[in-house]
C-alpha cells in the first residue's frame, strides 16, 4: 500500500529475515536465539565475510531504528512533510552506514514517496482519527524501543558493531 518506494527495503528486510531463519531451521535446538547464531559467526571469524546472519541482524536493527525515528516524528507532528520526516530519520539512523550507492538509491526513492496525508490514511485503522493513530503508534514505539536497545546491546556485547 505504501508504494514502489518500499519494495527494495521490503525485499532487503525479507532476505535478512530469511538468512536468520535458515540458520535457525538448520538446528533449532542450538540456534534457538539470535545470540547463539551471532556467537557462532563471531567465534568462527565469519561475522563480516559475505552475506552473514550478523550483517542481517545489524541491518534489521538499523531498519527498525529508522522506522521508529520516522514514526516518532510523525507522531510529534502529523502535519510534517513526509519527505522531511524521512530525511531527518534517514540522516540520524541509516546515512552514517550507507555508501554512495545506497545514499544515491535513497535520494531517488525519496522522490517517489507518498504524500503525508496518503501515508497517514494508510496507517489509520478503519474509522480511526489522527489521535487514535497517534496512540497506536506511540504504543508500537514503546514496544519497539526496548527491543532495539536489546538488539544494540547484543551487537555491542558480541562486538558485531565493530565488524559491519
Amino acid at each position: 500500500k505504501i508504494g514502489p518506494t518500499m519494495a527494495v527495503l521490503r525485499q532487503d528486510i525479507h532476505q535478512n529475515i530469511q538468512r536468520l531463519e535458515k540458520v535457525y531451521d538448520s538446528d533449532p535446538l542450538t540456534y534457538w536465539d539470535v545470540v547463539e547464531i551471532l556467537k557462532k559467526e563471531v567465534s568462527e571469524g565469519k561475522a563480516k565475510k559475505g552475506p552473514t546472519c550478523s550483517k542481517a541482524f545489524v541491518w534489521l536493527t538499523r531498519s527498525l531504528d529508522f522506522s521508529v525515528a520516522l514514526l516518532k516524528l510523525l507522531v510529534k507532528d502529523i502535519e510534517m512533510s513526509i519527505e522531511q520526516a524521512i530525511e531527518e530519520s534517514y540522516n540520524i539512523t541509516l546515512k552514517p552506514w550507507h555508501g554512495w550507492i545506497s545514499s544515491a538509491a535513497y535520494e531517488v526513492s525519496l522522490k517517489l514517496v507518498l504524500d503525508t496525508k496518503s501515508l497517514i490514511d494508510i496507517l489509520k485503522a478503519k474509522d480511526a482519527n489522527d489521535d487514535m493513530l497517534k496512540k497506536e503508534v506511540q504504543t508500537l514505539i514503546s514496544l519497539l524501543v526496548p527491543e532495539l536497545e536489546r538488539s544494540y546491546g547484543i551487537m555491542v556485547s558480541h562486538y558485531i558493531h565493530l565488524f559491519i
